[in-house]
């Protein structure tokens, strides 16, 4: 399992923009998200501008959706950070944030221990995992794959 990383792509879709008064709480705790993450155990990369984040990135015609992506070390390492770490408040927010999208809007995948994923891979993934549901391709926490 060493050769391989586990990535993840998660997009949503803002309620306004990023510069809004609706998004301000959000917007607000990002360098301290962001932070945590970068410093959490079995981190490896995430998505991010010159910025250091990926809100001002355009991924989709919807100006709205906002795409975030990382890299791990194992499954327990990003699961820690996401459902173990302040980031979980962000979670239990998001409902101000964030509208429901009816499509995938979170797929993982194993990948080469020096591959940095492009957004198009991720949402290449995400796609997968629209059309064909949780596979070894693309999966979720909830169905899992162990690396080939």
């Amino acid at each position: 399992m060493d050769r391989y990383c586990l990535a993840q792509i998660n997009i949503a879709r803002a309620r306004d923009s990023m510069d809004s008064e609706t998004m301000a709480g959000f917007v607000e705790r990002l360098d301290e998200i962001n932070g945590l993450a970068d410093a959490a155990p079995g981190f490896i990369w995430r998505l991010q501008t010159a910025d250091g984040d990926a809100t001002s990135i355009q991924a989709f015609d919807d100006p709205k959706l906002i795409v975030n992506m990382s890299v791990w070390a194992d499954r327990d390492s990003l699961r820690n950070y996401v459902y173990k770490s302040l980031h979980v408040e962000l979670i239990r927010d998001r409902e101000a944030w964030f509208e429901k999208i009816a499509i995938a809007h979170q797929a993982l995948w194993w990948l080469p221990q020096d591959h940095i994923p492009t957004v198009e891979e991720g949402k290449a993934r995400l796609q997968h995992l629209e059309d064909y549901g949780p596979t070894a391709h693309a999966f979720t926490f909830a169905k899992y794959f162990e690396p080939e």
